[in-house]
């Protein structure tokens, strides 16, 4: 089998991809361009991508392609539909990076909860040197137990930070996106009722018609002027314009932001021009990225793999 993994760098360079040998030869490539993606699939077997985008032209102008493995749950760089026009199995991964994603999605509150950009620069900066008390009381913070978690998207992650919260005291609540009524251990609540209540609301949702452009002004507006709100699922759920212009009028407390709507972050992007910069906090979409989920995200390709050469579905999406 001939392979091609197409965007290696978003693996992380710690991680070992030799197990790929095994099924045949492998070409890495650390980026790949759309103009170059023809070029390096039209001979292959098999393709391993993250992000970069198979089309049906891509597709149809590779005549020995039979698999593509996504790097992550999302499929939608791929078209699936002339894929399964095509014979050729599209295979992804689910829940490699739950505890990932919880983990930073407690990071990201405390970092704001807790001010701790202004605590250690306050150290750092030698200010506290000239204390004449031995404690500093200059961003008071309270507990999570006993408030309000609210969660928009109650999936496996929202479930699992739903848990994690409870453990901290915090009473949960949650929005279905889908709409789907499943029985929970949680109570489910209407958009509106859960960003009037909650101290602190954190988004685990996918990206699509019932959630693009979910949290505007109007949203945020309704939401306590003490709560925190979070984005762990995708940035297109929140209006960044939106946002920006909450956080300089001071509408809510602070904001989490691990996703964006264009990724990388783009210059002229509102976010990046607030003016109450300690409100926000932004990282480049990293809360997947643990080491532990990037080493089970690529045993579960290998063994998606496996299972297509032994003619089984495993995780087969198309």
């Amino acid at each position: 089998m001939k392979q091609a993994i197409l965007d290696a760098k978003t693996l992380g360079s710690d991680i070992d991809l030799s197990g790929f040998s095994q099924f045949g030869e492998v070409e890495i490539f650390q980026t790949t361009k759309p103009e170059e993606t023809l070029e390096r699939v039209k001979d292959k077997d098999i393709v391993i991508t993250n992000k970069v985008v198979i089309d049906k032209n891509i597709m149809y102008n590779a005549p020995n392609l039979k698999l593509i493995c996504v790097a992550a749950t999302g499929v939608n760089n791929i078209d699936i539909e002339y894929a399964k026009q095509k014979g050729i199995q599209v295979r992804n991964v689910a829940g490699y990076s739950t505890e990932s994603v919880v983990q930073h999605t407690f990071a990201m509150l405390f970092y704001l909860l807790e001010s701790l950009r202004y605590y250690d620069d306050y150290v750092k900066s030698g200010e506290y040197t000239k204390s004449d008390i031995f404690t500093h009381l200059g961003r008071p913070f309270w507990e999570v137990r006993g408030k309000t978690w609210g969660i928009i998207g109650l999936g496996t992650i929202g479930r699992r930070v739903a848990d994690v919260a409870s453990a901290f005291g915090a009473n949960v609540i949650y929005y279905s996106t889908s709409g789907v009524e499943r029985k929970e251990k949680y109570p489910r609540v209407s958009l509106e009722e859960l960003l009037k209540t909650s101290d602190i609301v954190s988004i685990h949702a996918p990206l699509n018609e019932k959630t693009k452009g979910l949290i505007g002004y109007e949203q945020i507006k309704l939401m306590k002027p003490t709560a925190y709100l979070l984005n762990l699922g995708r940035g297109g759920i929140v209006i960044e314009e939106d946002l920006a212009k909450a956080l300089d009028e001071n509408l809510i407390a602070g904001a989490g932001l691990d996703v964006l709507e264009k990724e990388p972050i783009v210059e002229d992007n509102p976010l990046l021009k607030v003016k109450n910069k300690e409100k926000l906090f932004i990282t480049p979409h990293i809360a997947w990225t643990s080491i532990e989920a990037r080493k089970t995200l690529i045993n579960e390709i290998i063994e998606n793999i496996k299972a297509f050469l032994e003619g089984k579905d495993r995780n087969r999406v198309a």
